[in-house]
């Protein structure tokens, strides 16, 4: 239902609205959001990408130099790869003005999805690359894998994030607080 018709007399204030926060984008809230670019979804999907790539590499390259297994490497990767892709929002939305509880509720909205389909991308591209789970770090297969995972992942993500701004969800909450 478009609600653009019964709120666009002058005399409407949306700061009447109970429970809503002063910095919150109301043509997002409304269901205007609608005009999401490919530029703006593929500057979200490199965000997270940027905060994943960090963890899951981190991950990757500490439990391959422990000698851990697949399983427990994977686990550590994409454990690291959700705390620095939330990391990236959370920091940008403390700077921008809110309190920790606030900026922490608006990175796991923001955020959440896109992690969640970068990293079962990335890492059914390592799984299904043969070899690419017992390679060393100093092997080319390693890299080759991984970078090659985070570029699928970035494909596949990007369509995701658009549709996703598209309807007031994702990173367009974390533009209403910029």
């Amino acid at each position: 239902m478009d609600h653009t018709a019964q709120h666009s007399g002058a005399g409407h204030d949306h700061a009447a609205h109970e429970g809503h926060h002063p910095h919150v984008d109301h043509a997002a809230h409304h269901g205007e959001h609608a005009r999401a670019s490919w530029g703006m979804a593929a500057k979200a999907t490199l965000h997270c990408l940027t905060g994943c790539a960090i963890g899951e590499i981190l991950g990757m390259v500490i439990g391959t130099a422990l000698m851990w297994g697949n399983v427990a490497t994977m686990v550590l990767a994409i454990s690291l790869a959700f705390f620095f892709g939330y990391s990236f929002t959370l920091f940008a939305v403390v700077r921008a003005g809110l309190d920790f509880k606030t900026a922490l509720k608006v990175a796991l909205a923001a955020d959440t999805v896109s992690i969640a389909v970068m990293e079962l991308v990335d890492n059914a591209i390592i799984a299904v690359t043969p070899g690419a789970m017992d390679a060393h770090l100093s092997e080319g297969l390693f890299w080759a894998a991984l970078l090659g995972g985070f570029a699928v992942a970035f494909l596949i993500t990007t369509p995701v994030n658009k549709w996703m701004i598209g309807r007031g969800k994702g990173h367009a909450v974390v533009h209403a607080y910029h």
